[in-house]
């Protein structure tokens, strides 16, 4: 299974949210992870909104900060697709880091028709856009959908201490 990871989901390994047993599930079974360029300064971005709300301790952070850091090389990122992201947000009305990763998760998806590949978020608006361009989502509605693929990716447990 190839899974494509946007911010969203990627954060989901590193803290603990709602629906993070699904991605790390996911992720656990997936043989390549591919995600955007953009999604490492997002996700610590993410981690930095938390830390600034309270959410998560200074220790929290730069756990999650390091594993994320750590974790990166084992991601495949995929390049912005400025022009292909341009003209997504234009005509599905999306916002310009969602289009970035929906450009990437379509290029992903041409490049990988021989294995099953699958795209997560759990943002409403970009799930619906990526199956309007015909995409397989994977999302708290489809919550066992691949498990029945094995692989042995390794990811990081989700920080404990993040408080919603």
């Amino acid at each position: 299974m190839i899974l494509y990871l946007d911010t969203s989901s990627l954060v989901k390994l590193y803290l603990d949210e709602d629906h993070s047993d699904l991605v790390h599930a996911w992720a656990g079974r997936a043989e390549v992870l591919f995600t955007s360029r953009v999604a490492l300064a997002e996700t610590v971005a993410a981690f930095a909104k938390h830390l600034r709300q309270g959410h998560l301790t200074d220790s929290a952070f730069e756990t999650s900060r390091k594993a994320v850091l750590s974790d990166w090389p084992s991601f495949t990122s995929v390049d912005v697709n400025e022009a292909a992201a341009a003209e997504l947000a234009a005509r599905l009305t999306l916002r310009g880091f969602d289009a970035i990763h929906l450009a990437a998760a379509i290029d992903v998806f041409a490049l990988s028709r021989a294995a099953p590949t699958f795209f997560s978020s759990f943002d409403r608006q970009l799930n619906q856009a990526a199956r309007t361009e015909g995409l397989a989502v994977l999302d708290s509605d489809s919550a066992a959908y691949p498990l029945a693929f094995e692989s042995s990716m390794e990811v990081h447990e989700p920080v404990t201490e993040y408080k919603p």
